[in-house]
């Protein structure tokens, strides 16, 4: 794709999720944190505060996206899973991207917090029935309910997106 802003392309959840494609997407989630490791290996601190675009987050910036977005969505599971159909709360991601722990941290922080989140989070997945993935939240920022198939599937997503602005960012450099 040339369009930086979506390297795998933009999100879209097209229903009818079978047992095979809500275990691809465990899979993803499963393994989005060593491939995110991966892209990073090797980067000097001038490279990880390189944007992956004009205009956009350094790849910092993206590395400590990925737990602040990942946690809440892992809360967000277990919310639907323990309540009604509850709201969820949303967060400002360009601001949390800004404060000063996301744009000075050491990268290893945040990877090693998303290694543990989604060893956690898969541990949940794969114990849940189909009936549970059926169920939702509301998301106020949307205006809409959405599943929890529909949220497993952003999320997998989610992780091949920002590990793709980076290993994108770095063939475009020569990096890698």
């Amino acid at each position: 794709m040339n369009d930086l802003r979506f390297p795998v392309g933009a999100w879209r959840f097209e229903g009818n999720v079978t047992a095979e494609r809500r275990g691809g997407w465990i899979d993803q989630i499963e393994a989005a944190p060593a491939q995110v490791r991966a892209a990073v290996s090797g980067l000097t601190d001038p490279q990880l505060n390189t944007p992956y675009r004009p205009d956009g987050w350094t790849v910092r910036q993206v590395v400590h996206h990925l737990p602040d977005s990942h946690l809440n969505a892992y809360t967000r599971f277990r919310l639907a899973l323990t309540e009604r159909h509850p709201t969820i709360r949303p967060y400002d991601e360009a601001g949390w991207a800004e404060l000063l722990d996301a744009r000075t941290a050491p990268v290893e922080v945040s990877l090693t917090l998303l290694a543990a989140l989604h060893q956690r989070w898969v541990i949940l997945l794969r114990a849940l029935d189909p009936a549970e993935f059926a169920r939702g939240l509301r998301h106020p920022g949307h205006g809409r309910d959405f599943s929890l198939d529909e949220v497993l599937g952003m999320y997998a997503w989610h992780g091949r997106h920002h590990t793709a602005h980076i290993v994108g960012l770095c063939r475009r450099m020569g990096w890698s």
